[in-house]
């Protein structure tokens, strides 16, 4: 198959060039080429779809499938819709799991309310996007694909997504954490659940979707699991003999200014209780249309691997620095 990836050099999209080209299609990515490099094997085609008209250039190539992967831009998938939408076989649109209204409610399905979709780029105070916001975009962006390209279409709702290539540091900061060693702060919610995929594991399905011609909405989930036992087998494959992990409850988390999920001075992974929803959306679906996980020891060694390369002691995205660790372990 002829395939053209609308990123192809970081995270997700490669991973998703990677997996085709290992498969043996040709495989294009359409990017920039200034965030990463497309996997060996594959051709760059250099597009920046910042620049108006731009992606026009790629337009009666007549690509067998086309994957976009695109981050929170609608403009972006409009462009792209009316560049290729025409002469592409089946169009494959990587979505979110934040596209859902109800953050609370577990084990919802594709049929679960959505929120509104925003169709102007809206930003909050720091000129991030908002859950909320990403959210609305990536509706609208989903509408715009059903409409162009009709029952040719698949859109993926991935959850979190885990394993190598990732730079947000959510997951990784926990093996990377363990093998620290010593006292670790860990957050005190046993009743917490929580659900990965690994990105190889969504690579794979992507891939066999636009082989098999899948179509139709989904939610790309893995099975759920609670918090604790996620982190005691990290732990368990990654620290040190000298690790403990100490439980900090919520409220004396949140007292000490200890983020949710992400970002600076953050707990990874952690969840208020009004976003189990999130992270539990029914993975029997998804396994029934033929996405295979991984065991969570393959995402642990992978990812530790690339946190040793990158190093261990590395400033990070998300994380609590080894300072304010220390204040909260007083």
């Amino acid at each position: 198959m002829r395939i053209l990836v609308l990123g192809g050099t970081v995270f997700v999209s490669h991973a998703i060039a990677a997996e085709a080209v290992r498969r043996g299609h040709e495989v294009s990515c359409a990017a920039r080429g200034t965030s990463g490099a497309a996997p060996p094997g594959a051709t760059l085609l250099p597009v920046d779809r910042d620049a108006p008209g731009e992606i026009e250039r790629l337009a009666g190539r007549g690509f067998d499938a086309v994957i976009d992967v695109a981050t929170h831009d609608l403009g972006w998938v409009r462009d792209a819709l009316r560049a290729l939408a025409e002469t592409a076989g089946h169009w494959t649109f990587v979505s979110t799991i934040n596209v859902y209204a109800d953050t609370a409610t577990q084990y919802q399905t594709t049929e679960g309310a959505l929120l509104e979709p925003v169709t102007e780029p809206r930003r909050s105070t720091g000129g991030q996007l908002t859950p909320e916001i990403y959210g609305g975009i990536k509706v609208a962006s989903e509408n715009a694909v059903r409409e162009a390209v009709g029952d040719r279409a698949l859109v993926v709702r991935p959850g979190l997504i885990t394993g190598p290539g990732d730079n947000m540091d959510r997951f990784g900061y926990w093996p990377a954490r363990f093998a620290r060693g010593g006292r670790v702060v860990v957050p005190d919610v046993p009743e917490q659940p929580i659900q990965h995929l690994d990105v190889r594991d969504l690579a794979e399905w992507v891939v066999n979707a636009g082989e098999r011609g899948i179509t139709g909405t989904h939610d790309a989930v893995g099975p759920i699991r609670t918090l604790d036992s996620v982190l005691g087998e990290i732990a368990e494959l990654a620290g040190t003999a000298d690790v403990e992990q100490v439980p900090v409850t919520p409220g004396k988390l949140l007292e000490a200014g200890i983020a949710h999920w992400e970002g600076p001075r953050s707990l990874p992974l952690w969840a208020p209780s009004s976003h189990y929803g999130v992270v539990t959306h029914d993975p029997a679906p998804a396994a029934a249309d033929g996405l295979v996980t991984r065991p969570l020891a393959d995402t642990v060694r992978a990812a530790l691997a690339e946190e040793r390369a990158r190093g261990l002691h590395r400033p990070r995205k998300s994380g609590l620095t080894p300072a304010v660790e220390a204040e909260l372990l007083c």
